[in-house]
């Protein structure tokens, strides 16, 4: 994806015109399911439809035997390491004697059409051994990680309240289905054109299984339709490299939306124990919590995921004794990974609902009681890590304490909930209002090394000076280009300047993950661009290339250090950046029908800098949007380590029907480690929007609703 401006200068605070939005809304973007090249044939992969089982043989003569198929492959045929892995190398290429999700990919096919490379992979006999399959995370002995987080010693207070709790595995539902196309290249190594979120990544684990060198195996990225964290594994990368080396011609891989499922990670189930303890007046003396999460059938991220839930496990509040222990397991069921919020999300819901409960039993506004806990700058977190930046949290809930309530219903059936298909007149239906906090860390923690690497080069084209900016940092939706590119602009003076396309001809970029890239890869950036204005030597850039020719810097942007939990306490400052986010909901509730209307959100958000105003607005929407989802209708129903639900008829998403208004109130005080004072901005609105509606359907309801999503039958069928 590139980016060339027009004479109209827009740098850093303004609404810049996105790249892509015209050829997004007119249907003339390029995804990487529109990938095509003379002579490519296709892709197929076979997967397991057991949880758990031993491979006992694998009879691929039917397929190979097709007009037509010209590969099938299985675990004998990778050419390289036979395992891969995020953080641990763990996941087979292809099943070799045992599968351990259903979903598993077990066999290759490559053919000339998409449907006889369908038929093919059907084809395929596979003989399996049924076993038993373990799918509760509460009976599993096999761990990813155990985390506690202990401080103080105090565990006894006037106040008690405690809770269980339960969030279901969410699904990241991005619109663009997992799709690449991988190309042979005549020094023996390939070309992957590929949507994804972490080019380098992606090859560090690609050619150790290629059997290639890395600089042999050559990733550029696609048109990307959305990501969300399920882009970080890998998924048909390695099966359509394999299929092209083996065949010597381009291979396309794209999966279906029931592949899709399959295909790539989840959002980790959880199941939480709070109790939490204060004064009379409200003022927390401890918080004990367990937390146990389902990492599925493999590792992915989840040793990470656990350390978001443990460190930020009893949110932005001020506690002085502390007793928490995240766990994650490994279960027969599909494996979790990183989504939007990665741990924090699960912690929030718990931590709020108690903070609701406390309230109560306090006899507290939920405002208040916030507000009395709140974290300020100079707080500590849990883990001994001081918020040494700021955080009005105190503020924050003032300020949305006072935005007005929108008024109740005139009258018109469409805008209460199941109006529009005539199911009530409103004798049902009960309002409710609800707040949520939440708290989220920004960039990777735990001391991860946490760069970006940018190329700028300046020169005249055409007599004008014209900049390209050349990172790996993919484009996943979110506004980076566009980003990149007003950055070039506010730094060297610039009108045009051109964005190249995302690849790892240049140094890594990290992954568009963790609300990290404007941080992470806006820092090089400017940093790159400030080595090439120095060139300059104090002449305007015109003058400069004029005199001096094209002038080129690369620099690498790393953000303060992190350090690694200890595993026995959880003591250690192991995050770069934190971030706040305030919810109310307001829902109009069919007490009867069990049916829910969001009718209004409401949000109040620290973003320490607007770099653009209108690409954050739409962070803060999407991201409450992704809560929503959870809060009332996300989840992927797994019974027995079987997906009941691949598909967007069963698996529900909200729809421009299903949002409300929002109102935003969005605050700058700027972080001084941070580029521009910047704050990352996407993963805060998801966790604080869930435990807000589901707070304000409780208000309507009356119930405890332990668990989201909150399904009809929870309001309707309750006693």
């Amino acid at each position: 994806m590139s980016e060339t401006t027009s004479v109209v200068r827009q740098g850093v605070g303004e609404s810049a015109r996105r790249p892509d939005a015209a050829l997004k809304v007119t249907g003339e973007f390029a995804y990487a399911s529109d990938l095509w090249l003379e002579g490519m044939v296709w892709g197929v992969t076979l997967r397991s439809p057991h949880a758990s089982a031993w491979i006992r043989s694998v009879d691929v003569s039917a397929a190979l035997a097709m007009p037509g198929v010209l590969a099938v492959l299985t675990h004998e045929d990778v050419p390289g390491e036979k395992f891969y892995g995020l953080e641990h190398k763990d996941q087979p290429v292809l099943a070799i004697d045992q599968v351990r999700y259903q979903g598993e990919p077990v066999a290759l096919v490559a053919a000339e059409h998409p449907e006889t490379a369908r038929r093919a992979a059907a084809a395929i006999v596979v003989e399996y051994e049924i076993r038993e399959a373990v799918t509760d995370p509460r009976l599993s002995r096999e761990f990813v990680r155990r985390q506690p987080v202990l401080q103080g010693d105090t565990f006894h207070a006037e106040v008690v309240v405690r809770g269980e709790y339960e969030v279901g595995m969410q699904d990241q539902a991005f619109l663009g289905p997992e799709s690449g196309l991988a190309v042979p290249a005549e020094d023996g190594g390939v070309d992957l054109y590929i949507a994804t979120q972490w080019l380098h990544v992606d090859r560090d684990q690609l050619a150790p299984c290629l059997g290639l060198p890395p600089e042999k195996v050559r990733l550029t990225l696609s048109g990307v339709g959305g990501a969300f964290g399920a882009r970080e594994d890998l998924s048909m990368q390695v099966h359509a490299c394999m299929l092209a080396l083996r065949l010597g011609r381009p291979v396309k891989i794209s999966y279906g939306r029931e592949e899709s499922f399959f295909g790539h990670v989840h959002r980790h189930p959880a199941w939480m124990r709070y109790e939490h303890g204060a004064s009379r007046d409200g003022r927390l003396v401890y918080v004990k919590a367990e937390i146990l999460l389902d990492g599925g059938a493999y590792c992915s991220s989840s040793p990470a995921v656990v350390g978001n839930a443990a460190s930020l496990g009893v949110g932005p509040y001020e506690v002085p004794n502390v007793d928490v222990v995240a766990t994650g397991v490994y279960t027969n069921n599909p494996p979790c990974g990183a989504m939007r919020g990665f741990g924090a999300v699960q912690a929030c819901y718990a931590y709020e609902s108690q903070m609701d409960k406390l309230a109560e039993a306090c006899g507290l506004d939920p405002v208040e009681i916030r507000v009395r806990n709140a974290v300020s700058q100079g707080s500590f977190l849990p883990t001994g890590q001081e918020i040494d930046t700021p955080a009005p949290l105190a503020d924050m809930l003032r300020q949305l304490a006072a935005m007005p309530l929108p008024a109740r219903n005139d009258g018109d059936l469409r805008s209460l909930p199941g109006g529009v298909s005539q199911t009530t007149h409103g004798e049902s239906v009960r309002r409710g209002v609800g707040y949520g906090v939440g708290i989220k860390n920004i960039c990777f923690s735990e001391g991860f090394d946490d760069y970006s690497t940018a190329r700028v080069r300046a020169e005249l084209v055409g007599g004008e000076p014209h900049v390209t900016v050349h990172t790996a940092a993919a484009e996943v939706g979110q506004g980076l280009v566009t980003i990149q590119a007003q950055i070039a602009r506010t730094e060297l003076g610039v009108d045009h300047v051109t964005v190249a396309t995302a690849d790892t001809q240049v140094g890594s970029a990290g992954s568009s993950s963790a609300s990290r890239q404007s941080y992470v890869t806006g820092g090089a950036v400017k940093a790159a661009c400030e080595a090439v204005r120095e060139r300059f030597q104090g002449l305007s850039a015109r003058e400069a290339l004029e005199k001096f020719g094209a002038v080129e810097e690369t620099r690498e942007y790393r953000h303060r250090p992190t350090y690694p939990l200890d595993p026995a306490t959880g003591q250690g400052a192991s995050h770069t950046q934190l971030a706040l986010c305030v919810h109310r909901a307001v829902v109009d509730v069919d007490v009867e029908l069990g049916l829910v209307k969001v009718v209004e959100l409401a949000a109040v958000q620290d973003v320490g800098r607007i770099l653009n105003p209108q690409a954050l607005e739409g962070q803060i929407h999407g991201g409450s949007a992704q809560g929503l989802g959870l809060a009332l209708m996300e989840e992927i129903q797994v019974r027995d380590g079987r997906v009941l639900n691949p598909s967007f008829t069963d698996y529900l998403i909200p729809t421009i029907l299903d949002m409300p208004p929002m109102e935003l109130r969005i605050l700058e005080n700027p972080d001084p480690h941070a580029p521009y004072g910047l704050r990352g901005a996407g993963e805060p609105p998801t966790l604080s929007s869930t435990p807000a509606i589901a707070a304000a359907v409780r208000d309507a309801t009356g119930l405890a609703l332990p668990r989201v999503p909150i399904r009809p039958e929870d309001i309707a069928l309750a006693e």
